[in-house]
């Protein structure tokens, strides 16, 4: 009966150890977790509104609310990079030359083969031109995969949740918003569902998003995300 008793503390006093022991690391174990998934979330947001901010310098200030417009963009599209060599100096500025009248100089005497005003300016190896390069290899590293961008780290398969709108601000000039979303229920399925409940109740509290995000589309905040 003595060994009976015995064996039954022993069992109860390991069940206190790892119940003491789990209420411990439970939330210590969340919180690591939580952080790579928050990083690699965060990290695709960026990938977005670095493509994003593209998009809308060459479609009229304009995002796109669709995936498949932005993906396209991303591989296809070239944006216009300005090749420079040669500066203007103190002494050309002051006389009134500007990169625009330096360069009308110069493909003037292109046009004509007459390089004489080109010599007068000291223009020799001043040279400005507009080069198109891929946005895959303008914004992203190489090996860049444009089609994950849509997909939520995580998320099995889940997808970024993508919204524009127009808004005309005082002075009556339209200005388009951005809002790209990561609710926590999808890139956090899986871990401890009472952790992710106190999460939730706590950003609620706040008044804050329940989840990760770029952009707002109530006030301009220049798609800064809600963890910078």
């Amino acid at each position: 009966m003595k060994t009976v008793f015995n064996v039954i503390l022993t069992v109860c006093v390991l069940v206190l150890i790892y119940i003491c022991y789990a209420s411990i690391m439970g939330p210590i174990n969340f919180d690591a977790e939580k952080d790579v998934r928050d990083k690699a979330v965060q990290a695709r947001l960026l990938d977005i509104r670095k493509a994003q901010a593209e998009f809308r310098n060459l479609n009229g200030q304009k995002y796109t609310d669709n995936f498949d417009s932005l993906i396209a963009f991303v591989k296809t599209q070239k944006l216009p990079f300005i090749y420079k060599q040669g500066e203007l100096t103190d002494e050309q500025l002051e006389n009134g030359l500007t990169e625009k009248k330096a360069m009308d100089i110069i493909n003037k005497a292109k046009r004509t083969g007459n390089y004489n005003e080109v010599k007068k300016q000291g223009l020799e190896g001043f040279t400005r031109d507009t080069m198109w390069v891929a946005v895959l290899d303008t914004i992203f590293p190489k090996g860049f995969n444009a089609d994950s961008m849509r997909y939520i780290p995580y998320g099995n398969g889940a997808q970024f949740e993508m919204d524009t709108v127009t808004q005309i601000t005082k002075s009556g000039a339209p200005v388009s918003l951005l809002e790209v979303r990561a609710p926590y229920d999808v890139y956090l399925n899986g871990l401890n569902k009472q952790e992710i409940i106190n999460l939730k109740d706590m950003q609620a509290k706040m008044n804050k998003y329940l989840g990760l995000k770029i952009g707002d589309l109530v006030t301009p905040n220049n798609n800064a995300g809600n963890w910078e």
